[in-house]
């Protein structure tokens, strides 16, 4: 999986965009600014913008390739952003140290996804907030990305339990048009998420 997303992001261009995701962008404009982390964050679109601001930026990815990316858009934007190679697995941070969690689009096997959502609960702060969208199980019939497996799409009931005990303000599937570069264009099913830890 590294090997193919390294070679995914190798490419010359930002293969999603240097602009970040809409929802969180939208989301991120409405909270006070404080420590964020990113998993699974890529070419680091998300990250730079949260650093250009104000927020005090960790995120991770597996790929070193999305790792170099996202320094050199952080250089062109001249912000600062703590970006680390990190298994979402086995990523560690102190428990109860952030202000909020992003995770766009970070599909992984439901084992890895049960794993990295109990810890996310874990790291962020009471009032801490998560801002997820991921594609849902009817972006099947879609050509705008995401996993053909339908273990790795997500739903309302997989989101209420990963995150039981958490006030979810809103969780909807939406139908949305993508243009997030070449592999996220076009027409797609998601869901969104905000929760706050209590």
């Amino acid at each position: 999986m590294n090997s193919f997303w390294n070679e995914r992001y190798g490419q010359r261009d930002f293969v999603y965009g240097e602009t970040p995701n809409v929802f969180f962008a939208e989301t991120l404009g409405t909270l006070k600014q404080g420590t964020i982390i990113l998993p699974c964050d890529g070419e680091g679109r998300n990250a730079v913008h949260a650093a250009r601001q104000g927020w005090e930026v960790n995120a991770f990815d597996l790929s070193e390739a999305g790792k170099a990316k996202a320094n050199l858009l952080a250089l062109k934007y001249g912000v600062g952003i703590n970006y680390q190679l990190k298994d979402a697995a086995t990523a560690i941070y102190l428990s109860a140290s952030v202000d909020l969690v992003v995770l766009i689009y970070a599909h992984l096997p439901p084992l890895v996804r049960k794993k990295l959502h109990r810890n996310v609960i874990k790291w962020l702060k009471p009032g801490g907030k998560i801002i997820l969208e991921a594609f849902c199980p009817d972006q099947l019939k879609n050509q705008s990305g995401g996993p053909k497996d339908i273990e790795m799409l997500y739903t309302k009931e997989m989101l209420e339990d990963d995150f039981h005990g958490m006030s979810i303000e809103v969780l909807a599937y939406q139908h949305i048009q993508l243009n997030e570069g070449k592999f996220h264009e076009g027409p797609a099913d998601v869901i969104r998420m905000i929760a706050t830890k209590l």
